[in-house]
């Protein structure tokens, strides 16, 4: 089998692209489903990752259809954000086999992600893996591919320091918020949505001890749970627009679609607020905040891109810690490959087998016929190991009568090293009789 991974990130394609582009949970296994139908099911395996810094389609087929799967998949991908084919490759990658294994164990330990080390995406890839198996279309190929990923991850927390030389998107928008207000103590924040990104951004903040604190979500009962543990109190989405005014700051990231915080709703806000400033942090792809929002006055507001530049610069321990598991990485790597490879020899071991059964099973019969007319056991075992071994051994005898030269010699010492069980040394020209030990 061979792999591919199709995929954008927040290194090649702006924030709005890979909104265009993203998947809520509940729309990959319909997605992956429509992707099978779409190539009349001649899609083997393929996985879905949609996160807010990418979204990545992972695909296993025979190596003699691999190549002609690719470009109808970026124009399947394409199509639902939107766009042409050529669009998406010009913020996109392909990669193949090796490397795309490389690339899914790196994403999986947090070393392709907008915050070196940050965990959360080995749950949201866990999550994808889930998702293509309940649609039918993880198969043996891919199901190694991830299960491997994840077990390549753990070995690098574990082993090396990568995630505690970091900061979560979380602690980037404390510490933004923190350049605004002289004191977050005195300020009220809202969390709109109650995913886990909102939980910990919420976590962050309590640490704060902000002058008060409130939830808005969907589902008020899912709301209240999380609002509780802070303290805080929850409101209905609904309701949201008309309180807006009462925040300092806004912490958004629910799995909209559309953007739930409009321009309209902000500019009644500040006006309410007589121009007091409001911080405003959107954490969701696609967004949830309209994008105008951040040309008004007194308005603060960053996306996920924007954080990405309170990420901690590289330091000589960091580095270390990306070598370590970097090694770890082409272990696992090279690991996957040579599985790769000896599943490509399934096919010839199953026809052997097949053919070694065929060969068995007509010579049991000729033998159950000569033992039914009478003829002496003895002599019907004889006929029947005599058969066997003429029926296995004529495809290679013939072989080596018709090659010349050095093709010759090299299927000579592949034949010894196949049938001859003390080795090509001790093995006699073709046709020469076998040296007794």
């Amino acid at each position: 089998m061979s792999v591919f991974a199709l995929g954008l990130n927040h290194t090649t394609a702006p924030v709005d692209l890979r909104g265009r582009l993203a998947f809520a949970p509940e729309q990959m296994g319909p997605a992956l489903q429509a992707l099978r139908d779409r190539l009349q099911r001649s899609l083997p395996e393929a996985a879905l990752v949609s996160t807010c810094n990418r979204t990545e389609i992972y695909v296993a087929s025979a190596p003699a259809h691999a190549q002609a799967l690719v470009r109808p998949v970026v124009d399947w991908l394409a199509e639902q954000g939107g766009i042409s084919g050529g669009q998406l490759l010009d913020h996109s990658y392909v990669m193949e086999d090796r490397a795309a294994a490389r690339h899914a164990f790196r994403v999986a330990a947090g070393l392709d992600s907008m915050v070196l080390g940050e965990p959360q995406i080995l749950g949201q890839m866990k999550q994808a893996v889930r998702m293509a198996d309940e649609a039918g279309t993880l198969g043996t190929t891919l199901h190694q591919l991830f299960q491997r990923s994840f077990a390549v991850a753990k070995e690098v927390r574990t082993s090396t320091e990568i995630g505690s030389h970091s900061i979560s998107m979380a602690a980037a928008a404390v510490r933004l918020a923190a350049q605004l207000f002289e004191d977050l103590s005195q300020i009220k924040i809202l969390f709109v949505g109650a995913g886990e990104m909102i939980e910990l951004a919420a976590t962050h903040f309590a640490a704060r001890s902000p002058k008060s604190i409130a939830l808005a979500n969907r589902t008020l009962e899912r709301g209240e749970r999380l609002a509780t543990r802070f303290g805080g109190e929850a409101m209905r989405l609904s309701d949201m627009p008309n309180r807006l005014h009462e925040f300092d700051a806004v912490v958004s990231c629910t799995a909209s679609s559309l953007p739930i915080i409009g321009l309209g709703a902000v500019e009644r806000a500040l006006k309410a607020r007589r121009r007091r400033p409001m911080f405003m942090v959107d954490l969701a792809v696609p967004r949830d905040i309209e994008p105008e929002v951040a040309g008004l006055s007194d308005i603060y507001l960053y996306t996920v891109d924007d954080l990405s530049t309170l990420v901690q610069t590289a330091s000589e321990k960091r580095q270390a810690a990306v070598a370590q598991a970097e090694a770890i990485i082409d272990a696992g790597v090279q690991s996957f490959a040579h599985w790769l490879d000896q599943r490509s020899a399934v096919p010839l071991i199953q026809a052997l087998r097949s053919q070694a059964d065929d060969w068995g099973t007509a010579e049991l019969g000729r033998a159950r016929k000569l033992l039914a007319r009478g003829e002496p056991v003895e002599q019907v075992l004889e006929a029947l190991a005599r058969g066997l071994t003429q029926k296995m051994l004529h495809g290679t005898l013939a072989e080596l009568n018709a090659a010349e030269g050095d093709e010759r010699a090299r299927l000579a010492d592949t034949v010894s090293r196949l049938f001859l069980r003390q080795g090509p040394r001790d093995a006699a020209e073709p046709g020469a009789p076998r040296r007794r030990p």
